[in-house]
């Protein structure tokens, strides 16, 4: 049975769900804003390919990357 709000069904399609995966990789970040934006670009990219717009998803991706990319040091 489907779970849209605990479970839905575009984090949960492969191995692992979403959370797990941007969990383990946002707390290797220096601080949270830094953080809060590689999750987005990532939680972008986990679904691509589930939700029927892939390009929008990958545009909303780079979006967050740039974001990301703009606040890193150089």
């Amino acid at each position: 049975m489907s779970d849209p709000v605990n479970h839905p069904e575009h984090y949960t399609a492969g191995r692992f769900e979403a959370i797990e995966v941007l969990e383990d990789a946002a707390q290797h970040a220096p601080d949270p804003v830094l953080a809060g934006l590689h999750w987005q670009a990532l939680k972008y990219l986990l679904r691509l390919w589930l939700k029927g717009n892939p390009r929008q998803d990958a545009q909303k991706s780079a979006w967050y990357l740039n974001r990301l990319i703009e606040r890193l040091p150089q």
